[in-house]
């Protein structure tokens, strides 16, 4: 994201504002412009403006970059162990979470039903190969509904208390009653006053309208182990979406997806590498070193004279680790041979020669087995000669002659 404007004027507050201050000018113009409460025109444009400098002034790291160069990203970007996935949601994250704020009860008049306890979160976290196979950590950066600052989620502001919904008595349902031609029909249904919790706020907290929790953009950390495969998931506790009010919180659900390899491909715990050498290497047999999958790791792969083109050579214990546990899988190498196309004539006129006097060995290797097998042919028509002038064959026993 480069940087062509002024963040902290677009929010309204000083330079050396603290993370409070810049979350409460966010949140104060985030009612004002939001597009499910704002008839402003262009109110959309505005808050994707607003949401952007809070995007920024709201991270540590992306916050001192902009103060240093002018640009959230520094003057090279992050370093692997950074990731923002403000963006995880399609580029609406905070619309979408103040969309399900403003959707909450708030203990006001004509509120809908909600859920107290926070939902679940996910995520999809691309690491390389390396990383997987070493295990790693990762700051990541996202938007969810996070407990409130200024009353520590419990909605209530300065003064204030939780009492029992005068309208429900506190349970939470109403039940409204119809004389029909049948008899009376009960009905029950979710308390408009308090939106089914059974409790009512008096003071309720400015900054959360008293729910307890606001749109928050936050970091976690996730701790990846060695030997992951894509597709699993780690699960972070309580950093979901927070409940309404000091309820429960959701989890985080970090779905991990391993990139692709310049140059090892996985198949379970094995990898396999592809080793390409010239013909005559393939011939005479040669000794390759090549850096293993872990950090600094030197791997000796000996190629036997006479190598064939395909052929796999294993080396074992030089795959990917295995999740939670000291073994490894192999290092499986597959041979390519090639022929050389850049020789000079005297190198052509040696393999000439190489090969005239391959085929004269061959030539000699078929004239003594062609003498040998007329040895046997001569051996065989004798034996076969004599044997009708043999010793005759005795009779078996309980046979008359």
């Amino acid at each position: 994201m480069a940087a062509s404007k002024d963040y902290y004027d677009i929010l309204g507050v000083n330079r050396d504002a603290d993370a409070k201050t810049i979350k409460r000018a966010f949140l104060k113009l985030a009612r004002q412009l939001h597009p499910d409460v704002s008839n402003e025109p262009n109110a959309e444009e505005k808050f994707k403006e607003v949401n952007e400098a809070y995007s920024v002034l709201s991270d540590e790291k992306r916050r001192a970059n902009y103060d240093q160069f002018g640009n959230p990203d520094g003057p090279s970007g992050f370093g692997g162990d950074y990731v923002d996935m403000s963006d995880i949601f399609g580029g609406f994250g905070m619309d979408d979470l103040f969309s399900s704020f403003f959707g909450g009860m708030g203990g006001s008049a004509g509120a809908r039903s909600v859920r107290t306890r926070g939902r679940d979160m996910g995520l999809n976290l691309h690491i390389t190969l390396e990383e997987a196979a070493c295990g790693c950590t990762k700051t990541v950066a996202y938007d969810r509904l996070a407990p409130c600052d200024d009353c520590g989620g419990t909605g209530v502001g300065e003064g204030g208390k939780v009492t029992a919904c005068d309208h429900c008595q506190g349970t939470g349902r109403v039940v409204t009653v119809q004389q029909t031609i049948l008899g009376q029909m009960k009905t029950q249904t979710t308390c408009p006053e308090c939106g089914g919790t059974g409790k009512a706020v008096e003071g309720a907290c400015e900054t959360c309208g008293g729910q307890g929790r606001t749109p928050s953009r936050e970091t976690v950390e996730v701790k990846i182990p060695a030997g992951i495969h894509s597709g699993q998931s780690i699960r972070i506790k309580g950093r979901g979406e927070a409940g309404v009010r000091g309820e429960v919180a959701g989890d985080l659900v970090v779905t991990i997806s391993v990139s692709e390899h310049e140059h090892f491909q996985r198949q379970g715990d094995d990898l396999y590498y592809i080793l390409k050498i010239d013909a005559f290497e393939a011939m005479v047999g040669i000794t390759h070193t090549i850096a293993g999958i872990l950090a600094d790791e030197k791997v000796e792969v000996v190629v036997p004279a006479g190598c064939q083109y395909g052929q796999q050579l294993v080396i074992a214990r030089y795959g990917m680790p295995r999740l939670h546990s000291s073994a490894r899988g192999n290092l499986i190498i597959a041979v390519e041979v090639s022929v050389p196309v850049d020789l000079t004539d005297e190198q052509v006129q040696l393999v000439r020669s190489l090969l005239e006097q391959q085929k004269s060995q061959a030539k000699e290797a078929v004239q003594v087995d062609d003498d040998s097998d007329d040895e046997m042919d001569m051996d065989t028509a004798t034996s076969a000669f004599r044997r009708p002038f043999g010793k005759k064959k005795r009779p078996r026993k309980g046979h008359r002659k």
